[in-house]
Formats: C-alpha cells, structure tokens, sequence
C-alpha cells in the first residue's frame, strides 16, 4: 500500500490591486501628486528609489507622521505589496502570494520565518522558499529593519532568490 504525504492546499492572496494603489490613491500632497504616479512606480527594480523616498517623507514629516500614525497598517500593505510585486516580478522563480497561515501549514520548513504578524507571503512552492515583505516594511517603519533602505533590501532579496 501507498503512502502519500498529504499537505494542506495553498491559499492564493494576489496583493497586485494593494500594491497599484501606491499610485493610484495618494494624498492631496503635492509632492504625493507629483512623485506617486504610474509612470514612476513601474515595478522597476529603480522605481523603489521613489518608495524609499517616500517613507522617508512619512517617517520625517508633521504630515507624514500624522498620516503613518493614523493608518499603520494600510502603509505596511500597500508598501509591502509594491515592494513584494518588484522582487516577484525581477526574481527567477515563480513567487506567488499566499495567504502566510496556509504556506505555514503547507511547508513545515518554514515554520520559524512564519510566526510573523502579517497575513500575505511571496511564496515559491517549486524552490520551497519564503519572503515577507510587509514583515520587513512593518519593521522598517518601526525603526527596527535591518536595511536602511528598501531599494538594499529588494536588490538582496532578488539577489538571493533568482
């Protein structure tokens, strides 16, 4: 008799819309206005620049500050999907995202990297790998990322995974 493993199914969460609001719902800001648009946040490894500059406003700003402060979690996802698109759309692997309860029942390996706060991962169920990218914009705004940018932590990711 045949024993076969049996995992649970993998839950798709397409962070794409998320991450296309970036540009598509910005403040009156004038800077937001003018910087924040689809043709400088093309998903390019390059338009990251514009993400970091961004951060950096809302981190070092009255305005920026109020805005991180009253809508925290709105920030991690959307900056987190627009990074997370950049790395699945520059890396050689076939990254999708994924509900992070599902890839954390689906691969015991990742069991550690898991036990985050943020419910959608980039997932590689052929290379069996994970990146949580709103993981690291949630610490990144918290003052307590490793990086001291995004455009390092892209560019290491996509590094590390192609």
């Amino acid at each position: 008799m045949f024993s076969f493993l049996h995992r649970t199914k993998l839950k798709k969460d397409d962070l794409k819309g998320t991450a296309k609001l970036m540009y598509q719902d910005v403040s009156e800001d004038p800077w937001d206005q003018e910087t924040l648009t689809k043709r400088n946040l093309d998903f390019t490894i390059e338009s990251i620049r514009y993400i970091d500059i961004y951060t950096n406003r809302l981190m070092n700003t009255e305005f920026g500050i109020e805005l991180l402060n009253k809508h925290f979690d709105n920030f991690v996802t959307r900056i987190g999907a627009y990074i997370g698109e950049v790395i699945k759309n520059n890396s050689r692997q076939d990254f999708q995202w994924y509900e992070s309860d599902s890839v954390y029942e689906y691969s015991p390996k990742h069991k550690e990297v898991l036990n985050i706060k943020t419910q959608s991962v980039l997932y590689s169920k052929t290379n069996d790998r994970v990146i949580v990218p709103l993981d690291e914009v949630l610490h990144f705004l918290k003052g307590t990322s490793k990086y001291s940018n995004f455009l390092t932590y892209v560019e290491e990711m996509i590094r590390n995974h192609s």
